[in-house]
């Protein structure tokens, strides 16, 4: 079943919402259907990894894969570009929108969270159990290191490194290498890459870049 508008509405609003409405976790349930079906998938059944993958996602650009296993809120609120790769273990707490670029690379075990509760603790006992939810926008080009946590709110910018087992609490501008709880800049992404790949080690034929 499509995810209803309304629905969908509600989870974007980036208000604070009820959790337990009924149209909505009916919805949700589908959803986690389609996840167990793509995780229950064989190696050998690629085709049917991406048509599940596609009717699960928001949208899935040419060229994307996703190693299973996923785990995802929703699905249908994340949208991803081109040439998107995700080691195993990816999570998505996307009840609000993800939004990824094309030539996204992320490690394994990696958690997107768009979604948090309130602080009052009224708010978070029942019957009046309730959360909000705020976009996480990845850049294109970026690559997001292996146990890493996005939290609600977040912007990547372009071709950024983040490395690994970073917590990411606020923005990151483009063209960076970031890291650490609470990840923070260590330096941009210049010259000193254009000849090494890691520390010392110089990049070898046929990958150097060329003359300008």
């Amino acid at each position: 079943m499509a995810v209803p508008q309304r629905v969908l509405d509600i989870m974007r609003s980036g208000d604070v919402y009820l959790c337990d409405d009924e149209e909505m976790l009916d919805a949700q349930r589908a959803q986690l259907e389609l996840l167990y079906d793509f995780n229950a998938t064989r190696p050998g059944e690629a085709g049917r990894r991406a048509t599940l993958l596609q009717r699960l996602l928001g949208s899935l650009g040419e060229g994307s894969y996703v190693e299973p296993p996923l785990h995802a809120n929703w699905g249908c609120n994340t949208f991803i570009g081109a040439r998107f790769y995700a080691n195993f273990n990816l999570t998505l707490v996307d009840d609000g929108v993800v939004t990824i670029g094309d030539d996204v690379m992320i490690g394994p075990n990696v958690t997107i969270v768009t979604t948090g509760h309130p602080i009052r603790p009224d708010l978070r006992k029942a019957p009046t159990v309730t959360q909000y939810s705020l976009p996480v926008t990845i850049g294109g080009g970026v690559w997001i290191g292996a146990n890493v946590t996005i939290l609600p709110g977040v912007t990547i910018g372009e071709n950024s490194v983040i490395g690994a087992g970073s917590v990411v609490t606020k923005d990151i501008p483009a063209n960076v290498v970031a890291y650490g709880n609470p990840c923070h800049v260590a330096r941009e992404i210049g010259e000193h890459d254009d000849v090494y790949y890691w520390r010392d080690r110089v990049i070898n034929a046929p990958f150097e870049k060329p003359e300008a």
